[in-house]
């Protein structure tokens, strides 16, 4: 694996969706890095790991996830290293009970697979199904890290750009939450 500045040059054998994003992030003048790692899709935070020594830089937690009714959907971005309490995000959303949601709505939503979860997905959210949210501890890096909507490949760029570019681009806002992640502070 490499540090590559921009998007690929040749497009070939890419899907569509990572196409998307990289066009997206060009779009919006995110200046931005990438590694490509097609032998190592980075399907869990363990083997993120390698990505995020090339990429100098955390890749976050993206867990998608829906009230227990299935009619309201959330991404939820925090730190890879912290520990997600359900009943803690519930409470600050105001949501009587979160869950994983299904594989399906992931794709009709923001047209990515289980693993591949990204925020740069929220732009094949037109019709703004699901609601972002950030933990504050991502808000507070410079830089974010993320897959441009397929897991064999990873970008970063200024945590700015994410918000003043990017989610507006996408017609989306976030809210932010304080995740503790432990057992210590929930109520």
């Amino acid at each position: 694996m490499e540090l590559i500045h921009g998007s690929p040059l040749d497009m070939t054998g890419r899907l569509d969706k990572e196409i998307r994003a990289y066009r997206l992030l060009d779009s919006q003048g995110v200046d931005f890095d990438r590694t490509d790692h097609p032998d190592q899709p980075a399907t869990s935070m363990e083997v993120c790991a390698s990505v995020d020594a090339i990429l100098q830089v955390h890749i976050c937690k993206n867990l998608f996830l829906c009230n227990r009714q299935k009619t309201s959907f959330y991404l939820l971005v925090m730190p890879g290293d912290k520990p997600f309490r359900t009943k803690e995000l519930s409470h600050q959303l105001g949501v009587a009970r979160l869950s994983f949601a299904d594989a399906e709505h992931m794709e009709e939503y923001l047209d990515v697979t289980p693993g591949s979860v990204s925020v740069l997905g929220l732009a094949n959210d037109r019709e703004n199904h699901v609601q972002l949210v950030i933990d504050e501890d991502v808000l507070g890096e410079e830089m974010f890290a993320c897959h441009p909507c397929v897991n064999t490949s990873s970008v970063r760029f200024r945590t700015a750009d994410l918000l003043e570019k990017l989610l507006p681009a996408m017609g989306h806002t976030y809210i932010s939450v304080h995740l503790e992640g432990d057992e210590g502070e929930r109520q």
